[in-house]
């Protein structure tokens, strides 16, 4: 295991030779052996004290715990501190052990597998943990990848492998990898033995889907691309066999390299917390300041009469020095007010919180047998108070599940079918679909609707025919041919699958393909295309083209993206047929389709050679690889050096220009239509999203479909409604565009609140914080449109405030064709400049950014793998249940975590504070009221159940009311339950309590006797009576607090009751004096003298009577003290509490903590 944790200096660039151990090792590069466990036997103990005492908490409770070793200054025995701090640190060590353990189980299982390596010219039998740099590896089919790979040769023609990547990228269809073509040769054993080339290439990254290297070998160079790497983590599937050179191996891999920490999220709550316990530090330290000051004044004062029997200590000379050390005395009595056990519980209520949206059947989906899960313990109260949410579209909104339902073509709409009136049809009312048994390779369950486009495939319309040839070519789709004729397409995402299922329908049939080439059934006949080159399909270019090679010997780039970049490229003797395809591309999208422009461009030989020439040094160069390739594809998609020389020159028009343009027409790109894909929103999302609306949840929506496509969507989802008062749409393209765009906006939500005047806008007469304060409250819903290339301008330093204060004055935000990075820097924006949580929710990996962002990221296990799952922080199916567990988890854990904290705050004041006003009576000595065990169980046994219970299972109101009344959510965004006024108001509650508690009882026991004449008031019944008069306060003020009683509500509560009289029966008793007198040091009269007071009632009534007013005049003041913090309440008769105004008592206002 050392050599797993080995350090080495960063690396610049990784060389490994096959078959060169030798070589290899002199890099020091990390062995296979993997180790995601923190702990062994030896280091368990120190480390994980030493993580522990990390935590301010746990240094402050040792810090105390030295106090109290410290004989001259501690009042109370070391074991009131040492064991509620012993008990948490073993708790959690226990919890560090046991899931360390699992790590240490997992790390064995995976480093002891068994892998065939060739070493000496013979495949021997390895553990994982023992292959090397360098080493060839044998994989079979199903066998796990032992690390990341040069795949060399495979079973199959071409040097072709398939793998499944679920365990890398939670993608289950299978993708295909190529060996280079100079090693896919290498299938023999003996010829693997003697291969010995290097292999120079990037550093180890995290970088999934990106790998650039060379291999030299025979003096010959060869590009490496991420089309050649299998990665750990993968499966081999449908290949016998492969071979595979090990580039890198353990914690180097892509894997490992994945599986780091993220980043560590804090609550509101927590913050607060951090901030009020410093306040409380601040005020234990002052009282203790006054105690010290009272001591050194009374030994001044009055101790110095009693020094003859009463002497200082040997160490103590002087009355200012005794106040020196009361002051630390106090410090270490009154530490209680910051228990050690709040930290404890409040983890064990979030844990609660969690399992209890885990186990939530409502969010489970039955279809994809998916739970929700939260994937986090730490933000449960956080999803209580969400103000903004950001949504993607795409498989978050919609279901991701493509379907094709209409085409352009040649300038001619596809799709729609019309009635004899010349009216569209509605899908209600349409005919029967298309008819395809003329086609034996058809998808029997594609539906299409318009019997114009098969008739135009049948009267060999060369127009169709080359559009749906694109289709059937241009794409990473996989053929799998499980019996004849029954073809099953494995695509990376459904937009291809849609559109190869759609051509293979209509006549074009994608049946297999190879490295090299392409086999197409065309309208029955085979064709294969020889295919020269693949220009992958990124965010950036947001288009896919292949090169390929006809029969007939013709080159030909087909190529299919994104309107607002292929429409740029096209030829200008296109123009005619753009305007009818831009016509149908606005309407298609103004439906809510997904939209893709098909093009195609001739390739001269000569130029094709040049070119492949040009993208084979660019695909060898070992800087900016990516870019130079980018720079090469862009070449040979725009514009080429043939064509350029032929372009028309400046100041050409009329014949002339059309002269250059026929000339260059063989050269640009020829558009040949346009698809258009439907994706259907999910089930509830408009019902979710209206919702969250009415409960002040303002949603944004981030994609990177076109306008119009987002548009409808919003107008779908009810996003965007009719009844809005505008709807903003920002187009511009220049940064002084945009800020009028902006400026305009604002100008007229400000004229409609009748917000101007004089001439003057707001803009002139209000600072920014004022104006965005002004434009939140205007009157009327408005909605904003961004598009990507101004949103780019919106984002820059000097405009980010103007956009972010005219579109938090909208309801509804959209931002169309923005990047991943785009989406994160929106998210980011809000967090820096709103005090408010935000919420982002996503199912691709180009959501990860801006999951990773927001407060709260949320993951949606769709289509598009589970990356975005992977980042979040909560998960499930379906965008519905974000409306389940934002306002009913989310309402609840905040809800219950306020509550908690509320009582637990005012209990422990209440416990405390009764030492400070004895100090006061005992000439500041530093004496502790309760006797010491007492002050030990008090937090971690008679309390502390019952505050648990209520924080994990504590309703205001059902489930059904929080979905029917979602205002009930605003006060969680308005921080009302939990903030410092509330903190102030508990702790005030709890200092009155203690008053109470402290003077009551002495009031009582002052001038008090016994039957016998003799004086009652001794310091072991005080004791006893403040101790039980805060229990059964506490205990009562709990069930007062209670609004959900459970059957573990009763229990605790009435069962920690029960439990402390049993231990003060027990601790007072005489068995246990006379065994312990020196630890038990009250007489053991407790018992009798109850059982006087209970049965005989022979007149000592006055100590349970004390405790009974004490109780009564403490539970009262918490119930009717002006201020308290308030719950409403809804009633049928009521309807809505946010339409009630505060006099409504009788249905709605009711003091905080009552039951109801």
């Amino acid at each position: 295991m050392a050599l797993c944790a080995k350090k080495r200096p960063p690396e610049e660039e990784r060389r490994a030779r096959a078959n060169d151990r030798e070589y290899n090792e002199k890099f020091q590069y990390a062995s296979n052996c993997i180790k995601t466990s923190k702990y062994n036997i030896l280091t368990f103990l120190p480390v994980n004290l030493f993580e522990q005492f990390q935590e301010v908490a746990n240094t402050y409770f040792l810090f105390l715990l030295i106090l109290q070793l410290i004989p001259q200054i501690s009042s109370l025995s070391w074991f009131t501190t040492i064991v509620p701090l012993v008990l948490v640190l073993t708790i959690t060590a226990v919890k560090d052990a046991t899931d360390d353990y699992f790590r240490h189980k997992s790390d064995n299982q995976v480093n002891n597998r068994q892998s065939q390596v060739l070493i000496s010219g013979i495949l021997q039998q390895e553990q994982w943990m023992n292959v090397c740099v360098g080493d060839i590896i044998k994989l079979e089919n199903n066998q796990f990848v032992a690390a990341d790979l040069l795949l060399l040769s495979s079973s199959e023609p071409h040097g072709l492998c398939y793998i499944e990547t679920a365990e890398l990228d939670g993608e289950t269809n299978m993708k295909v990898r190529q060996a280079i073509p100079v090693t896919s040769e290498l299938g023999d054993i003996g010829k693997l033995a003697k291969f010995d080339g290097e292999v120079i290439c990037e550093p180890p990254n995290n970088k999934l889907d990106r790998f650039s290297g060379t291999l030299y070998w025979k003096e010959s160079k060869f590009p490496l691309s991420n089309q050649n790497m299998l990665l750990r983590g993968c499966v081999l599937r449908n290949t016998e066999w492969c071979f595979g050179l090990v580039i890198f191996a353990g914690p180097d891999t892509k894997l490992m390299q994945n599986s780091g920490r993220t980043k560590f999220k804090r609550t509101s709550i927590d913050r607060l917390m951090n901030t009020l316990v410093l306040w409380i530090f601040g005020f234990l330290v002052c009282m203790g300041v006054i105690l010290a000051i009272g001591n050194a004044i009374w030994e001044h004062e009055v101790g110095m009469r009693f020094q003859v029997y009463l002497p200082w200590d040997e160490a103590v000379d002087s009355a200012f020095f005794s106040g020196f050390l009361s002051f630390w005395s106090y410090i270490i009595i009154l530490n209680t007010v910051v228990p050690i056990s709040l930290y404890v519980s409040v983890e064990v209520i979030r844990l609660g919180h969690s399992y209890f949206i885990n186990w939530d059947k409502k969010m489970f989906c039955t279809k994809k047998r998916t739970p929700a899960e939260a994937r986090t313990t730490t933000l449960n109260e956080e999803l209580g108070q969400v103000e903004y949410i950001f949504s993607d579209k795409t498989g978050t909104l919609t279901q991701n599940i493509m379907v094709f339902n209409k085409c352009s073509i040649s300038g001619r709409s596809y799709g729609d079918v019309f009635d004899v009136l010349g009216h569209k049809a509605e899908l209600g009312e349409r005919p029967e679909p298309v008819d395809f048994s003329f086609n034996p390779l058809a998808d029997k369950k594609f539906l299409f609707w318009d019997p114009s486009l098969l008739e135009a495939v049948k009267l060999g319309d060369p127009h169709t025919h080359e559009f749906f040839r694109l289709l059937s070519l241009c794409h990473t789709v996989m053929s799998e041919e499980k019996s004849e004729g029954e073809l099953y397409y494995k695509a990376q995402s459904p937009d291809e699958g849609a559109l190869v299922t759609a051509a293979r329908n209509f006549g074009f049939v994608f049946r297999s393909r190879t490295p090299k080439t392409i086999t197409v059934h065309e309208m029955g006949i085979a064709i294969t295309y020889q295919l020269l080159a693949i220009l992958d399909f990124n965010n950036i270019r947001k288009r896919m083209s292949v090169i390929v090679r006809s029969p007939e010997g013709k080159i030909r780039l087909y190529c299919k993206g994104a309107d607002t970049i292929l429409l740029d490229r096209l030829h200008c003797s296109t123009h005619e047929l753009l305007g009818p395809t831009t016509d149908h591309l606005n309407e298609y999208a103004g439906e809510g389709l997904r939209t893709l422009v098909l093009a195609y461009k001739d390739l001269d030989e000569e130029y094709y050679e040049e070119w492949a020439e040009r993208r084979l040094q660019a695909s060898l160069a070992q800087d900016s690889r990516e870019d130079r390739l980018a720079s090469v594809y862009e070449e040979v998609e725009r514009d080429m050096m043939v064509s350029a020389q032929r372009r028309p020159r400046a100041g050409r028009t009329g014949p002339s220009l059309l002269l250059s343009c026929q000339e260059n027409a063989l050269w640009d790109f020829q558009l040949l239509g346009a698809t258009a894909i439907e994706d259907k929103l999910q089930q509830g999302v408009p019902e979710t999203i209206a919702l969250l609306t009415l409960a002040n949840i303002k949603i944004w929506v981030l994609t990177g479909d076109k306008q119009e496509t987002a548009v409808n969507i919003g107008y779908s989802c009810k996003m965007l409604t009719d009844d809005m008062t505008e709807v903003f749409i920002v187009t511009g393209h220049t940064v002084l565009e945009v800020r009028e765009e902006l400026r305009k906006a604002r100008e007229k939500m400000l004229d409609s609140s009748r917000a101007v005047g004089n001439g003057f806008s707001y803009q002139e007469k209000l600072s920014s914080s004022k104006l965005a304060s002004v434009l939140e409250a205007v009157a009327g819903e408005y909605a904003l449109v961004v598009n990507g290339h101004s949103l780019a301008h919106a984002l820059e330093a000097d405009m980010e405030l103007e956009f972010l204060e005219t579109a938090c004055a909208c309801k509804a935000v959209i931002c169309c064709r923005v990047t991943p990075l785009q989406k994160a820097q929106v998210v980011e924006l809000v967090k820096k400049y709103k005090k408010a949580v935000t919420l982002a929710i996503g199912d691709g990996a180009n959501d990860v950014s801006m999951i990773k962002t927001a407060h709260i990221g949320v993951g949606i296990s769709g289509q598009e793998g589970i990356q975005a799952v992977l980042a979040s922080d909560y998960s499930f199916s379906q965008f519905k249940f974000l409306q389940r567990l934002l306002l009913v988890h989310g309402r609840w854990s905040y809800l219950r975590m306020c509550k908690f904290l509320c009582y637990f705050f005012y209990k422990n004041f209440a416990f405390t504070m009764v030492h400070f006003w004895f100090g006061f009576f005992c000439g500041f000595s530093a004496q502790t009221v309760y006797d010491q065990y007492f002050i030990t169980l008090y937090n971690i046994v008679y309390t502390s159940l019952p505050v648990l219970a209520m924080g994990v299972f504590d309703q205001d109101v059902p489930e059904q009311r929080s979905m029917e009344y979602p205002k009930l959510y605003e006060p969680g965004q308005l921080n009302l339950l939990f903030n410092k006024r509330e903190f102030f108001i508990c702790i005030a509650q709890g200092i009155y309590t203690s008053v109470l508690m402290f003077f009551i009882p002495y009031g009582v026991f002052a001038e008090a006797t016994r039957d016998d004449g003799t004086q009652l008031a001794d310091y072991q019944s005080f004791a006893v009576t403040v101790a039980t008069s805060l229990v059964i306060v506490v205990s009562v003020q709990i069930g007062l607090d209670t609004g959900y009683w459970t059957a573990i509500n009763h229990f605790f509560i009435w069962g920690s009751l029960a439990v402390y009289f049993a231990i003060l029966f027990a601790m007072h008793s005489n068995g246990l004096f006379d065994m312990f007198p020196n630890q038990f040091r009250f007489v053991g009269e407790e018992e009798q003298r109850a059982w006087r007071v209970c049965v005989r009632k022979d007149g000592q009534s006055e100590m349970w009577l004390s405790g009974a007013d004490t109780g009564l005049a403490s539970t009262r003041s918490r119930v009717r003290l002006p201020g308290m913090p308030r719950t409403r309440w809804p009633s049928p008769r009521c309807g809505s509490p946010s339409r009630l105004p505060r006099s409504s008592a009788s249905c709605l206002w009711l003091p905080f903590g009552s039951s109801g």
